[in-house]
């Protein structure tokens, strides 16, 4: 009696925007039809969309409405989830070392494990990087995933209802947010807030005085914020920003994040109820444990085809690799979703012709363009960057839809064109029975 054959293993550790959507079309075109083996590795039991997290935080979002849950996604496309997380790589056995887990009273509930793999594509994203401040551990709050995110409005709502509550005057720096780190995320961050905070002070909450007592600091240490986009953008974002008084710090670095609040390198305090660090990313510390090439970010240095230049078997995208942009050196390809999105789509491809016998062919990453959304004030941006025909200029409604598309392709990728619409005209049809800012 013959051996069955054993089919090839193809291993994706990360369920981000990209590694989910890997998985996801490689299970329906390879593991639905038995033609390799197709596992995903994360450490989260759901998943959500990273650059909406500036909504979850506000509460403008919820979370049990956008929130995906991996097992069910592995059930309907044909793909394995497993439960843990990445801790090392035996390259020369080709298996991936996964940590136990365990539940908030310390029982463990799946054990350490190796899982071999045939080909690896390693899709851990990013970490926020403190470049070794002093406080910022102990005393900042931190939006690397959902339920982070989720936390950070609860302590929110609350203080807004100590505050309305309270029986002696507001204290310094009471109700008042500090965000550093004025990229895409601060800045989207600082316009949610804004808007949010109005909200939840209109549910009655009448001791409150939005325009007293409310107080957003966004602080960036580089000459202009939004400084890795356009000038025109970071312009147009910087005056809707200081027409809703947002207190916006240039050219200020935090020398230390301090219980209530920050002091700046030139000794400027800035009291705050909160500090939400979005200053930076790199990537996480164990990949440098993993005998592969990394650069000072944690990030795998990756060839064109996206694999490491230590192991051909092994592959990295997302915001864990460092990607040459060829035109663009020595920069790499930005940590955007719109790239993990492409590189998702072109190494279902590579993989597949690696399963075909065929070498994998290079990516190259297309900028579609930036839009920065300001809540419900207005979006800005702008598409098809290329500097020697020019950008087109997008701001406003139709800037907005623009963004809401680059949500709209992710479901897609992940759902299919019919559940999405229908996902979307439910959402559209609850939102007008709810309020419409999270409450707790």
């Amino acid at each position: 009696m013959s051996t069955p054959a054993v089919k090839p293993r193809i291993v994706v550790v990360g369920g981000g925007a990209g590694g989910l959507e890997l998985v996801t079309r490689l299970g329906n075109r390879l593991g639905r039809k038995g033609k390799a083996e197709i596992i995903l590795i994360e450490r989260g039991r759901t998943h959500f969309w990273k650059p909406h997290l500036h909504e979850l935080a506000a509460g403008t979002m919820d979370l049990d409405v956008h929130e995906l849950d991996y097992l069910a996604q592995s059930h309907w496309h044909g793909f394995r989830y497993l439960y843990g997380e990445m801790i090392g790589l035996d390259r020369e056995a080709r298996e991936v070392l996964v940590s136990p887990m365990r539940d908030e009273r310390g029982t463990e509930i799946v054990p350490e494990r190796r899982i071999s793999y045939d080909w690896l594509v390693i899709a851990v994203g990013s970490k926020v990087n403190d470049f070794g401040t002093p406080g910022v551990a102990e005393h900042a709050v931190v939006l690397e995933n959902s339920q982070q995110a989720d936390r950070f409005h609860t302590r929110l709502v609350n203080a807004f209802l100590r505050a309305h509550a309270r029986e002696q005057p507001m204290q310094p720096g009471q109700l008042h947010v500090a965000i550093v780190g004025a990229g895409a995320t601060g800045t989207e961050l600082a316009a949610e807030l804004h808007n949010a905070t109005r909200a939840l002070v209109s549910f009655g909450l009448d001791r409150i005085d939005p325009d007293k007592h409310i107080r957003l600091h966004l602080i960036e240490a580089a000459p202009r914020i939004l400084p890795a986009l356009p000038e025109r953008i970071s312009v147009a974002a910087d005056r809707m920003l200081r027409g809703l008084d947002v207190q916006i710090h240039v050219n200020a670095r935090v020398a230390e994040v301090l219980p209530d609040g920050l002091r700046l390198a030139d000794g400027t305090p800035i009291p705050a109820e909160f500090v939400v660090w979005a200053a930076g990313v790199k990537g996480p510390a164990f990949l440098r444990e993993c005998s592969l090439q990394v650069n000072a970010l944690n990030q795998i240095l990756v060839k064109p085809t996206l694999q490491s230049f230590d192991d051909p078997q092994v592959f990295a995208m997302g915001d864990c690799a460092a990607v040459p942009w060829p035109g663009h050196e020595p920069r790499n390809v930005p940590p955007r979703a719109q790239a993990a999105h492409q590189q998702a789509s072109h190494l279902y491809g590579s993989l597949r012709r690696l399963l075909a016998g065929r070498e994998p062919l290079p990516w190259r990453y297309r900028d579609f363009g930036s839009l920065v959304s300001l809540g419900t004030y207005t979006t800005v941006g702008n598409l098809m960057a290329n500097f020697s025909r020019g950008d087109i200029w997008l701001e406003g409604t139709f800037a907005r839809w623009m963004y809401l598309s680059l949500y709209k392709m992710h479901e897609v990728a992940l759902h299919g064109f019919w559940k999405t619409a229908l996902a979307t005209l439910g959402r559209t049809i609850s939102r007008q029975t709810v309020p419409r800012v999270k409450l707790h």
